[in-house]
């Protein structure tokens, strides 16, 4: 379990840094397009922590054989890490990202009790997850995971992973128990799948684990999320602000109340069409070649805290007053850099925020420009 202290920067690096290890998360889209979040068991009677996003470490008995430390798979998109990814999910939110053997179909025939004492089951060890989902007469669906950057805990940071990001989209038209095709208190009003009821395919309500991890699991658009990051009522630490946000204008972006109406299985569907791409186009940025964000590996770096628009002559750096860091996103860490020289960040943009006691807060994005020189603004 992760705690604040887990994950705010040490005023002195160690000498040695952690090796960071390896795990997977998984931005989990819902049929009606709205995105997953878990949040993490309290930690003190005056600190709710984080949302994140379903995932956890790689595990060897589960998972399957883990890249050694110095080699270069260890920080890249393969097996172990999108079985993990799979496996995660399901630990955490209940929700079985596979396949049924025979259809071919998102598999669903099991009753919540079967799919509880699975998921624990395989949490505790007991049981591996392939040896259930075989007995279950299921595959995991790892296919259809869409990686969506690489993230890589810097150095000055006591507890380390080198965590591989997915996209995951739930099959538009499928439906949540107690919707009816209309409305449903996870993830909104959903509209009809224009399927018989014995056709469609119905998928779990994701739940939480009982409060091992976490306390809550809930779908919400991502504009949704992040104006409650903004206005500091959950918090969401820089990796999941920075990928929530880059959905948002993609995702849901009409849905701002639980009254507003949920776009036709068409629209979402050509709204999943849209982000695609826009992740599938070629980057450009100061006039180079940028790194997609399925080849991006980032280790967000502390640039400076209070020194922009104070000590720069040419005046830049409005609005980051002395209390907010600026977070450089264009490097993939040191250890990353010994193995494969080439991959690289993402330069275009920055990540600002407040590290206090409880987490980060008021984070945002803003365009490197803006922020070390130029012109600019939020992303």
């Amino acid at each position: 379990m992760s705690t604040p202290a887990d994950h705010k920067p040490l005023k002195t690096p160690p000498k040695v840094p952690p090796v960071p290890r390896p795990s997977s998360s998984v931005l989990l889209i819902s049929p009606t397009n709205q995105i997953l979040l878990l949040h993490r068991v309290r930690t003190s009677s005056s600190f709710a922590s984080a949302h994140v996003f379903p995932g956890g470490a790689l595990s060897k008995s589960h998972d399957g054989p883990i890249p050694d430390v110095d080699s270069p798979d260890r920080h890249r998109d393969g097996p172990a890490y999108r079985l993990a990814a799979v496996r995660e999910t399901f630990e955490e939110c209940g929700i079985l990202l596979a396949n049924n053997k025979t259809t071919g179909r998102l598999f669903t025939e099991i009753t919540d009790a079967e799919r509880e004492e699975g998921r624990k089951a395989v949490h505790s060890g007991k049981t591996k997850f392939n040896d259930l989902l075989e007995k279950w007469g299921a595959v995991p669906d790892t296919d259809a995971l869409i990686p969506f950057t690489r993230w890589v805990t810097p150095p000055n940071v006591p507890k380390r992973f080198t965590t591989q990001m997915y996209i995951y989209f739930l099959p538009v038209g499928s439906v949540l128990p107690g919707s009816n095709n209309k409305t449903d208190k996870t993830s909104g009003p959903v509209p009809s799948s224009g399927l018989e009821e014995e056709d469609a395919i119905v998928i779990p309500n994701p739940t939480h684990d009982g409060g091992i991890e976490h306390t809550a699991a809930r779908f919400l658009p991502p504009n949704k999320w992040i104006d409650l990051a903004r206005q500091n009522r959950i918090i969401l630490f820089p990796p999941q602000f920075f990928l929530t946000l880059t959905l948002a204008p993609y995702l849901s972006p009409s849905v701002t109340s639980p009254s507003s109406p949920i776009p036709s299985p068409a629209e979402l569907q050509r709204e999943r069409e849209r982000l695609l791409e826009f992740l599938d186009r070629p980057r450009v940025y100061g006039g180079e070649s940028e790194v997609s964000f399925a080849e991006a590996c980032i280790s967000p770096i502390v640039l400076g805290k209070g020194e922009y628009g104070e000590k720069n002559q040419d005046g830049v750096g409005k609005g980051v007053d002395k209390y907010t860091a600026v977070l450089n996103l264009e490097r993939p860490g040191k250890e990353v850099e010994q193995s494969d020289p080439s991959r690289r960040g993402i330069r275009e943009w920055v990540v600002t925020t407040k590290f206090k006691g409880e987490g980060p807060r008021d984070v945002d994005v803003r365009r490197r420009d803006e922020i070390l020189g130029g012109g600019g603004g939020k992303l």
